[in-house]
């Protein structure tokens, strides 16, 4: 059986989701309780219990790590959690946790610690269209109007025929992942499939829909609380 790693990104600083009347780390998306669990550990949850994955490893920023290792101490050493120090952006992070990926790993998972809701069956689906095509991302249709936008006018009506947008887990062989951050890397891309795409390595989409809700805003957080009430 191919052996799974999983990376947890939850090193960002949730700009977006800020609320001035809180602390610094009780701000962040990841560590906000949601039906009384911590959303960080309920996108764990989602994969810890399936056999294939054998390595799970939590990215956090390097000035939260101290105050995480401690507060979920019980959390971490119950599941065999690895907590490693994210940097200054997406990449920096996820190219840490790459580091600390098991060379007896045969996949590498990446999933964003603020999408709560996978599902067995999506994880099943893109984890099965990784080990036949090499890299695999869950993405749903863009169903909305586009527009292009200069200075608050728009410039332009872009069709969406064609448009996905991308979800996580996006999942990948352990040598390409690597091989594609190894890349020198100018920008700063906004997922980790793009930088696999530069190899001219072909990904695969696995489709699904807006329920794998990645929690970005104060107005997300109230639409995912309605979710666990009903039992998403």
């Amino acid at each position: 059986m191919e052996k799974f790693a999983l990376i947890l990104a939850a090193a960002g600083r949730s700009t977006r989701f800020a609320r001035r009347e809180l602390s610094d780390s009780a701000v962040k998306k990841p560590f906000v309780h949601l039906g009384g669990k911590p959303i960080w550990l309920r996108c764990v949850e989602k994969f810890i219990s399936r056999d294939e994955v054998t390595q799970v490893i939590i990215v956090v920023a390097p000035d939260d790590i101290s105050w995480f290792r401690q507060y979920y101490i019980s959390e971490i050493n119950h599941k065999l959690l690895q907590v490693v120090a994210g940097g200054e952006n997406r990449v920096d992070s996820i190219r840490s946790g790459l580091v600390a990926v098991s060379p007896r790993m045969d996949y590498v998972a990446i999933h964003d610690a603020a999408r709560p809701f996978v599902t067995d069956q999506e994880i099943t689906a893109v984890f099965a269209a990784a080990k036949k095509q090499g890299a695999a991302l869950l993405a749903a249709p863009v169903v909305g109007t586009i527009k292009r936008v200069a200075d608050g006018l728009i410039e332009a009506t872009v069709s969406r025929e064609n448009l996905w947008e991308a979800q996580t887990p996006q999942v990948f062989r352990r040598d390409l992942i690597l091989e594609a951050y190894r890349q020198t890397i100018k920008d700063v891309p906004t997922d980790d499939a793009q930088l696999v795409e530069r190899l001219g390595q072909p990904v695969q989409v696995v489709p699904t829909d807006r329920g794998n809700l990645k929690i970005t805003t104060q107005s997300d957080l109230v639409l995912a609380k309605y979710l666990v009430e009903y039992g998403r």
